[in-house]
């Protein structure tokens, strides 16, 4: 008898992983592009940057992990990009109080 997986198709996790990249890529040049034109307009675009950074390196840290549960390769790639994803928060954070300060 045949017996459904109801588990995601890996396939799908890939392609919203692809279009999360290019979506918070362009998000990411368009704010940096008007961030270094005008800095003084448009300085607090600068913690958005890293805040959209670590959100994108969250998100593959998440999904390494849910993919290689069985690779300690896996495992240590994706502690090491939540490690970056908080850098990359607490950078924001910083520039943040920095800039509307």
């Amino acid at each position: 008898m045949y017996v459904h997986d109801r588990k995601r198709n890996p396939r799908g996790t890939a392609a919203m992983i692809d279009v999360l990249h290019i979506v918070v890529g362009v998000l990411v040049v368009i704010c940096s592009v008007l961030a270094f034109v005008d800095p003084e307009k448009h300085g607090f675009l600068f913690p958005v940057i890293f805040w959209l950074a670590a959100a994108l390196n969250g998100v593959k840290g998440w999904s390494s992990l849910q993919a290689g549960v069985r690779s300690k390769k896996k495992k240590a790639a994706a502690i090491a990009l939540w490690v970056l994803a908080f850098l990359l928060f607490v950078i924001g954070l910083l520039s943040a109080v920095s800039v509307w300060r």
